[in-house]
């Protein structure tokens, strides 16, 4: 019928009719269900995405949620988001309903990284079967113990070392922190670390820094809303792809290295042990346990072990040279409970209260990531009143639980009293979720406590941080999956 009616128009006339009825298409196509959350109204075709502040993105997120409630929803090209909005409804979400916002959407983007794969990305049985093994063969290795103690241990000597290279002059830490973090994975997925000068792992340690940050940006957002019209121009996400590639060269390279020697009744870390694995899971394929599914969890394990714990220490250095009276208490309490010779043990921690509540408190007013990782409904529910129908993507922000006014007495404060009590004993608050909660809650959340106890202690303990010319340090950041403080310079006098 639609052949007849175009073939009495003119040419002007036929595109004028076809844009009439592709718009047509478009709204009754995007028709929001019954009672399904409230949301800005945007354009054809690509929804809020223009609309976003993209520099800033949690932030408006909680101006939108002032004019439409704690959950309401944006159009981003042809999906449909729903954003979360406070400590209570993102518990309902994440915690109490958890089964139900246990998946991840999987976008072009996604897809064409992961296909599905992963420890991150992936879902059902096989994002059951592949994070229960990675969880227990961390554990194997360490995790959580005295072995995996010592080996951050023996790294913050090593950080220490690299910082006294510098002789007390401005130098910007970002690298040296990441190259100390980011070893301890290195530790447990190739059973070696490496030295902090190496060309390929600071190549490494590059990209995946701005992977993190593309992924979060505008760009990627672009890709998942336009992937046809994206494959055919050139920017920053064909740098993403390439980077993708590189890093996951990196890695089977490393595997490759272990297939030369490897002895499965002797594993000497993940991938040993994710080998032997491949081999007993041959006849349960859904479980995913193959090479390139190596590969990419293996990835996965570095991102989840090195960004957000680099960035969290970025911060707390940030932090103790804003606030200098809170640096001197922190070392305080440390020579009085530890002297300064004896290297930190996580047995020091209870005694370490206020040390402990300033990294704390740098986890949650740094927001490392404050919008969290999407979550997707894999079944029809309810949340806050409103209808979630099968496949609704949500992302639960995690900077309304952070800052949440009904949870924290100053939220918008760096004040360590937030996790203590009238007697300065270190309290714990339900509110502080920065590694999300629930079941896809961060894989690497023991390891990330352990590092940023041990790092951050050991570091104010022998070192005191300063800023290179007496002024206040800059708090400001960029975003991407990660909220990173930009680029800074600082001076550690030994102590």
């Amino acid at each position: 019928m639609l052949h007849y009616i175009l073939e009495g128009l003119d040419a002007q006339s036929i595109l004028l009719f076809l844009a009439v009825f592709l718009l047509i298409i478009d709204i009754v196509k995007n028709k929001n269900p019954k009672n399904f959350p409230p949301g800005p109204w945007g354009l054809p075709f690509v929804g809020n995405v223009f609309n976003i502040d993209t520099k800033h993105p949690h932030i408006y997120m909680g101006k939108l949620a002032e004019n439409y409630g704690d959950v309401f929803s944006l159009r981003l090209g042809r999906e449909k988001i729903v954003f979360v909005m406070g400590y209570q409804l993102v518990k309902d979400a994440l915690v109490n309903q958890g089964d139900a916002f246990a998946d991840r959407p999987c976008g072009p983007f996604a897809d064409a990284v992961y296909g599905g794969l992963g420890l991150f990305l992936s879902n059902g049985y096989q994002w059951k079967k592949q994070r229960r093994f990675a969880l227990s063969t961390l554990r194997d290795f360490g995790l959580g113990r005295k072995t995996l103690e010592s080996v951050i241990s023996d790294e913050s000597r090593f950080l220490q070392e690299a910082i006294e290279e510098e002789q007390g002059k401005p130098f910007n830490p970002h690298l040296l922190l990441n190259c100390g973090i980011s070893n301890i994975i290195c530790s447990l997925v190739f059973g070696h670390r490496f030295h902090y000068s190496n060309n390929s792992f600071q190549r490494m340690l590059y990209m995946m820094s701005v992977i993190m940050h593309l992924e979060g940006s505008i760009w990627a957002q672009l890709y998942d809303a336009f992937p046809s019209i994206m494959k055919c121009l050139p920017g920053p996400h064909k740098q993403l792809f390439s980077y993708h590639r590189e890093v996951k060269a990196f890695i089977r390279e490393q595997i490759k290295k272990h297939k030369e020697d490897w002895d499965p009744s002797t594993p000497r870390d993940y991938i040993d042990s994710y080998l032997t694995q491949i081999e007993n899971s041959a006849k349960d394929a859904a479980a995913g346990f193959h090479e390139e599914n190596l590969v990419l969890c293996s990835l996965d394990l570095f991102i989840a072990g090195t960004e957000t714990t680099t960035t969290s220490l970025l911060w707390a250095l940030l932090y103790m040279i804003k606030y200098p009276d809170i640096q001197k208490k922190v070392q305080a309490e440390i020579d009085r409970v530890i002297g300064k010779e004896r290297q930190p043990s996580m047995a020091d921690r209870v005694y370490l209260p206020y040390t402990d509540a300033v990294i704390h408190e740098t986890q949650r007013h740094g927001n490392t990531v404050p919008l969290n990782a999407p979550r997707m409904t894999n079944k029809d529910t309810t949340l806050g009143g409103h209808f979630l129908p099968k496949g609704t993507t949500i992302i639960a922000n995690l900077t309304s639980v952070l800052f949440d006014k009904t949870e924290w007495q100053t939220p918008n404060t760096f004040n360590p009293g937030h996790f203590l009590d009238s007697e300065g004993k270190f309290v714990r608050r339900e509110a502080f979720i920065p590694f999300s909660a629930g079941g896809r809650m961060c894989l690497g959340e023991q390891l990330a406590r352990m590092e940023l106890f041990l790092f951050f202690t050991f570091l104010l303990q022998k070192f005191t941080f300063t800023s290179t010319d007496g002024k206040q340090p800059s708090m400001e950041y960029k975003l991407g999956v990660v909220r990173n403080p930009l680029p800074f310079s600082i001076c550690a006098v030994s102590r």
